[in-house]
This record gives C-alpha cells, structure tokens and sequence, in this order.
C-alpha cells in the first residue's frame, strides 16, 4: 500500500526531468522520468468500464480498490516510507481520479512560455538531424509552420494536448490539488523554489546540490529518435539563448500562459 505519493506533469520542455533530477537527491523521495502509470489506469478503466460483459460485477468501490492497485503493484519494490513522485504529463486530464484515489496528493506542474517550449523542441530536432521524432509520427514535416501546428493539435499534439488538460485542471474543481513551477523561476533561483516546494507539500527541507545533477534516459530517448531528450544539465541555470524559430511563429503562442495572470487564477492556485 502506497503511503505517500505525488505526481509531476505539465507541459513538455518545461523543467520536469530537471526538477525530477533534484528531487531524486533527497533519500526518501523516490522521483524519475515519465512513468507509465497514467496509461495503465487507463487500460484499468477501460477494461472495468460499462462495455465490459462483466460490468455487473464492478462497483465504485471495486473499481477503486483495483485502480490503487495498479499503483501499489508498479512501486511494490519500493520501501514504505519512500514519498513518490510519478511522472507523466497526462496526470492533468485524471485530477478526479487522483483526488479519489489520493486525496492527500498534490500535482506539481511544470510550465513555461509556449513560444520557448516550440522553440527547445527545434533545438533538439536539429541536433538530431539524421533521424525523425517520434513526436511527429516518424514522419517528415515541410516547416517549423506544419511541426508548431502538430504540436498544438489539442487532441494528439505533444504540446496542445497537455496544454489543454492543463488548463482544464487550472480551472476546475480540483484546481486547490495544483503546484505550478514555472521554468524561468526553477532555473534562475532553485534553492528557493526547491524551498517552497517542500512548505507546499508539507515536507521537511533537504539541502540540495544544484551544480550536481545527474539523470538521463537514453534508451527512452532512443526509442523516440530524440537522444538527449530527458538528459539535464549538470548545473540548473538560466541560459538566455535566442530563439531559433521565426518571430511570427513565437509571437502566435506570447498569449497562452495563462498561469502568469493573477485575474484568470480564479481558484488561487500555487504558482512558484
């Protein structure tokens, strides 16, 4: 049985293997890259759903017992007093469920400038020039234009869609459940924002070490024609860098960080 657990989400390129990376420092927090937990609910839940021919025989409390299931037997071989965090970008779009099955976590979302996130994913295609992402199909694209807009596809874009859960759980009833860490923050001044992070949770401090840092998932990677897409840097910094995507293409997107306006933070969500 899981004691403890929380969930890092949010948009890609945003800061999560960083902050995963960092948290993985402390002893009693068990953190990595993505999981593939959200997924296997999701399995669960279809195979315990209505369609099933044996749909008389689950009921809510049935289902939920098998669903929390899924979680204490993916971390059966972790110690009981390990606080974890599960990574996946989907958690955002299952805020209800979480909040029934642990009604004590929280979702710690990691975000930044839409514009910045297109931006990092040119970056990492053109240091990988001789392959084609798994982010796109494995398929080749005309333009930075036709790749933005697969993208920002909110039903199957790896931006758009997270973005629009995203949104989804800031607005709605679970919203309270949210941390929201924002990239430049995180980079710029980690002590402080590593700080706040433990008084929201509720934990004890842990002295981390910022010029240290070691994670990476290579075969993950691979597996997405992408090398060195979840590796971190060695030292958690800000470095201004100049967009490689054309201006009209970044200045599309300057709207949709809706995190930054204190008058659409309707149910007073964490941001740091």
């Amino acid at each position: 049985m899981i004691s403890k657990i929380h969930f890092i989400s949010g948009l890609p390129r945003s800061g999560s293997t960083m902050l995963a990376a960092i948290l993985q420092q402390n002893p009693i927090i068990h953190a990595s890259v993505t999981s593939p937990l959200s997924m296997l609910c999701g399995v669960m839940q279809e195979a315990i759903s209505d369609k099933n021919e044996f749909r008389s025989q689950f009921d809510d409390a049935r289902r939920e017992a098998l669903l929390s299931g899924v979680f204490s037997s993916y971390y059966h071989d972790l110690p009981k007093n390990k606080l974890i965090m599960d990574t996946n970008r989907a958690w955002t779009g299952k805020m209800a469920l979480l909040a029934r099955l642990f009604p004590a976590s929280r979702v710690i979302c990691c975000v930044r400038e839409v514009g910045w996130i297109i931006d990092s994913v040119e970056r990492m295609l053109n240091k990988n020039p001789t392959q084609l992402s798994g982010m796109f199909g494995f398929k080749l694209s005309q333009s930075v234009y036709s790749r933005a807009d697969s993208l920002m596809n909110s039903n199957t874009g790896l931006v758009g869609k997270t973005w629009s859960t995203l949104r989804e759980a800031w607005f709605g009833e679970h919203a309270a459940n949210l941390i929201i860490i924002r990239y430049e923050v995180l980079a710029r001044d980690p002590r402080s924002s590593i700080k706040r992070l433990y008084f929201e949770l509720g934990e004890e401090p842990f002295d981390h070490d910022f010029f240290g840092l070691d994670l990476e998932e290579p075969e993950y990677d691979a597996h997405l024609g992408m090398p060195g897409l979840h590796t971190v840097r060695q030292n958690v910094e800000y470095v201004p860098r100049q967009a490689c995507i054309p201006p009209d293409l970044f200045a599309k997107y300057a709207d949709t960080g809706f995190w930054s306006k204190p008058e659409l933070n309707l149910r007073s969500v964490t941001v740091i």
